[in-house]
């Protein structure tokens, strides 16, 4: 059981990983340097960017979950 859950954490910890850096810049910082900051609002859709934050959303719930899970099944 505490297996299952410590896979499912490192699987859920490299999507929500992915996810976040998905995500498009809101101004300033680290996005900006790697070209976030040249594109213009019309390049995305807002749809999916919507999409995007629900998924995000939902893995960062499930990766808490884990995370809870791990920590009762151990104690």
């Amino acid at each position: 059981m505490i297996l299952g859950f410590s896979i499912a954490l490192i699987v859920f910890s490299a999507l929500l990983m992915l996810l976040v850096l998905m995500h498009k810049g809101k101004g300033g910082g680290l996005s900006d340097m790697f070209g976030g900051g040249m594109q213009s609002s019309v390049g995305g859709s807002s749809v999916a960017e919507r999409n995007l934050d629900r998924i995000t959303v939902v893995i960062g719930l499930l990766w808490f979950a884990c995370i809870v899970a791990l920590g009762l099944l151990r104690k």
